[in-house]
């Protein structure tokens, strides 16, 4: 578990939870890590986990639109998540899968896989309990991004945000991300996870009550960052 030392520590007097939900694209990885790292707090990447267990499934031969498949050996992968932001990591059976989880083939099934009522129950827990783990012992708390952290994971959090940008920004991220990519078809692929997020029946992708919303397509990865933090804060003093 990572245990940060630095002198940026969040203003509160108890531990500080910040969770961060959007779209695919919409700058949440980079801006939750550099949030943790200027906050002192360890951070959490769910959508990792739920790649991992993707990844896990295309090793062993699951049909990944199988539901029931799935959900028969949703159980069996063994999942960690280090939680340093200066360089998380995602094991699964013991074994680092950080880069492996963001291969084409594991972008194409993680939507399907993350529809399955059986994967997802079994990740609140594994969430939960990191969740958990950072706000005992001294911790300072914990940023943690997904689609569904402040509406079901942690809604109790002291600081809620939701981040969204425009389709083509966030295409031509994606694509600068993936070396050069095809614009239109990495546009396609993030509307369609869009769309599959939005309308699955278990934890859809919504934005959560009391969620302050920032659209990140005009503003540079240092000014969203800006925007979160000075969010904290606003809503610790606001929660207390």
């Amino acid at each position: 578990m990572f245990s940060p030392v630095t002198d940026a520590s969040p203003p509160a007097a108890r531990p500080l939870v910040v969770a961060v939900d959007g779209t695919s694209g919409s700058g949440k990885s980079s801006t939750c890590r550099q949030v943790a790292q200027r906050l002192g707090l360890a951070y959490l990447d769910t959508g990792a986990q739920f790649r991992a267990v993707t990844w896990w499934m295309l090793e062993h031969g699951v049909d990944v639109h199988d539901t029931e498949a799935v959900a028969a050996r949703a159980a069996e992968p063994a999942l960690e998540s280090g939680t340093d932001p200066t360089g998380p990591t995602i094991t699964v059976d013991g074994r680092d899968v950080s880069t492996q989880i963001r291969s084409e083939a594991v972008t194409r099934a993680v939507s399907p896989v993350s529809t399955v009522p059986a994967v997802r129950a079994r990740l609140l827990d594994l969430q939960r309990a990191v969740i958990a783990a950072s706000l005992h012992d001294g911790a300072a708390g914990i940023v943690v991004e997904g689609r569904d952290i402040a509406s079901v994971v942690w809604p109790q959090a002291e600081v809620k945000v939701y981040l969204t940008a425009d389709a083509a920004a966030r295409a031509a991220r994606r694509a600068a991300e993936e070396g050069g990519s095809d614009l239109t078809a990495t546009q396609e692929t993030l509307l369609e996870r869009d769309r599959i997020d939005s309308g699955r029946a278990t934890a859809p992708l919504v934005r959560a009550d009391g969620a302050v919303h920032l659209d990140t397509t005009p503003f540079t990865l240092e000014e969203v960052v800006d925007q979160v933090v000075s969010l904290v804060p606003q809503q610790v003093e606001g929660a207390t």
